[in-house]
């Protein structure tokens, strides 16, 4: 073990044909070498190649047309790393059965740190026959590698071709190569005599720096164990998580879901023992074939009501163009909560029941909840009022799911008219306006090839810009002025800008009352 690890454990996964392996799981593969092309530095090159291809001498980089020449038959296949990259989060998602921490080690590669959970499958060695089992059902060509840093793992995984008595051991037979660096590094380290990483251990750090630069030192101290080897998981573990493994894997959808409902429950017993309440909730489906599905929905309040989770979940799989397929069967079902925050109790009524206010705002959040859950998380959207004065910011339509607790609204003195209209135009429309003074009130104003008379107006409301949130410390003053034309109809102007701040201010119509 190295000495850096504490106590931890990774598992390596290196997939060394994924994008030839992964194309032929959609179709049938061709009796042809294949391999995979790509523009780069204006000639096509090969950006990977199968194993056939491989045992022919095609290798990563090599020329499109050399390759061509080399060999007469070749199957030609675009590169697409896009696809490659969701195939790869497909395969990380799977390997969630047997750790949440599961970091991405792209183009073709993944780390799991097993530490606390080898022993759910009879210990490491059960851990690592079972991965290989999934995969090799996937149709995965795979090489694992186990050690005590994430770095020390996936060296091992690509790199290790004869066995070692112990993990130091392997290490220290790996060739430069494995340390990641660039390949000018890499070839002068060789050119240098300096083939393993054994070879180069040996040397004193301030000499490697000086020589081949700090990059190659940090890499190898990372190797060896003596600098930490962090992992970036693909998802950060939850603060709660319920599962279900089974024996036999569930074949019916409806088991499946009875099922959720049952970690439904314990997962809001979890909340209620911390005082919080969920706002997302993410269920996974472990297929027995290695192969994972997950969903999740979210709500606008936090919640730790069973029963509403199930509705939301209900919805969200009714919603699915791609219905959750068991395949061969569930193995393992899990209920992740990501996201918590506190939740009070409720006050209830002396006879019993809920206030009628709180029973009326929790209907409502629960119907945004069950409609972002069907139409999409962006179609539904609250109002939340915003902490500034300048009218068309004062307002945010943000998602129905994540809106933040709103800023109390502007009320109106009782009897008054409101100080805002109730429709805004976005952007405000420009007028011609004709004013006694220049810095007065509108006496007449032409909008949309109308000319309006003013009868009455109230005003100016001057609103300056807000210049602690720009830059340069401009903006210009706007007078808001409420006018009522000669058929009773009210508008509300301005003008954008005070004649010492500009020659010639225009004037906008920003809003209409009813």
């Amino acid at each position: 073990m190295s000495k850096s690890s504490g106590g931890r454990r990774y598992l390596a996964l290196f997939f060394p044909w994924l994008p030839a392996e992964r194309l032929c799981r959609a179709a049938p593969p061709p009796d042809a070498p294949i391999v995979f092309a790509e523009k780069q530095r204006g000639a096509l090159r090969l950006a990977s190649v199968d194993s056939h291809a491989a045992a022919l001498g095609l290798a990563p980089g090599m020329p499109l047309a050399d390759a061509r020449a080399q060999i007469g038959d070749l199957a030609v296949v675009p590169h697409d790393p896009v696809a490659d990259a969701a195939w790869l989060d497909r395969l990380a998602q799977g390997c969630a059965r047997y750790t949440p921490l599961v970091a991405l080690d792209a183009p073709d590669g993944l780390i799991l740190d097993i530490a606390g959970a080898a022993h759910l499958f009879g210990g490491e060695a059960g851990l690592v026959a079972d991965v290989e089992g999934r995969m090799d059902r996937l149709g995965m060509t795979l090489r694992s590698a186990l050690a005590g840093t994430a770095d020390a793992a996936r060296a091992l995984a690509r790199y290790q071709a004869l066995p070692a008595p112990d993990e130091a051991a392997a290490v220290r037979r790996l060739p430069v190569a494995a340390l990641g660096l660039e390949a000018e590094a890499t070839t002068a380290l060789v050119r240098a005599g300096l083939k393993t990483i054994g070879d180069l251990s040996g040397r004193p750090v301030a000499a490697i720096v000086a020589r081949f630069g700090a990059e190659a030192a940090n890499a190898l101290r990372r190797l060896l164990g003596d600098a930490p080897s962090p992992l970036d998981p693909r998802i950060r573990p939850p603060p709660i998580v319920v599962e279900r493994r089974f024996a036999e894997p569930l074949g019916s959808s409806a088991h499946a879901a009875a099922v959720l409902a049952e970690l439904a429950a314990e997962a809001a017993v979890a909340l209620g023992e911390r005082g919080k309440g969920g706002r997302h909730f993410r269920a996974t489906f472990f297929r027995s074939d290695g192969l994972a599905r997950s969903i999740a929905i979210e709500t606008g309040q936090p919640t730790r009501d069973a029963d509403l989770v199930m509705r939301l979940f209900a919805e969200r799989i009714d919603s699915l163009r791609d219905p959750i397929d068991p395949g061969f069967g569930f193995d393992m079902i899990r209920l992740a909560v990501p996201r918590i925050e506190a939740l009070g109790a409720g006050q209830l009524r002396l006879e019993g029941g809920a206030a009628n206010t709180a029973r009326g705002a929790a209907a409502v959040d629960e119907l945004a909840d069950r409609l972002a859950t069907r139409l999409g998380r962006g179609r539904v959207r609250r109002l939340r009022s915003a902490d500034t004065h300048i009218p068309e910011q004062a307002q945010l339509a943000l998602p129905a799911v994540e809106a933040p607790p709103p800023t109390p609204w502007t009320a109106t003195e009782p009897g008054e008219p409101p100080l805002r209209p109730f429709h805004l135009f976005d952007p405000p429309q420009p007028i011609e306006v004709i004013a006694e003074v220049p810095d007065g009130p509108p006496q007449r104003f032409r909008w949309r090839r109308t000319l309006h008379a003013v009868r009455r107006f109230e005003g100016p409301e001057r609103i300056a810009a807000e210049w602690w949130r720009r830059r340069d410390n401009a903006g210009l003053t706007r007078d808001y002025y409420r006018v009522e034309d000669a058929q009773g109809r009210r508008y509300w102007l301005f003008r954008h800008g005070l004649y010492d701040e500009k020659p010639d201010p225009r004037w906008y119509i920003h809003g209409v009352f009813a």
